[in-house]
């Protein structure tokens, strides 16, 4: 299911158009001003990477590299390592903000998680 997208002619305003399938014919409308006038556009397109690439290219949390911190995915597999290395059980509020950042979601304030931990 393609997106196409288009600028107008008259407007220069870009518009974006969903497809069901490639082979289904689409007539752009500007839908700023209503313009047939409309030239098809280069597409961005995502490459999505598996956990595994990520980790394989990021190198191993034993001897990290100078960029290795730059992923913030890497702080949390550092972390699961650590606690497995103690033979401890990582607390649910850790598990749940390593998963956020993996989501893309920017983790909560750690000193919540430490009753008592002031800032310096």
């Amino acid at each position: 299911m393609p997106v196409y997208e288009y600028r107008c002619a008259c407007c220069q305003k870009k518009s974006s158009f969903f497809v069901k399938s490639i082979k289904d014919e689409l007539t752009p409308v500007c839908s700023s001003c209503g313009s047939r006038d409309m030239n098809r556009l280069f597409s961005n397109f995502a490459y999505h990477k598996s956990l595994a690439t990520i980790y394989e290219e990021s190198g191993d949390p034993d001897k990290p590299g100078e960029k290795y911190y730059n992923d913030p995915r890497n702080i949390g597999r550092w972390t699961e390592k650590k606690f497995q290395e103690l033979g401890m059980e990582m607390p649910s509020q850790i598990q749940d903000m390593i998963q956020a950042a993996r989501d893309g979601e920017m983790p909560e304030s750690v000193k919540d998680l430490q009753p008592g931990l002031t800032e310096v």
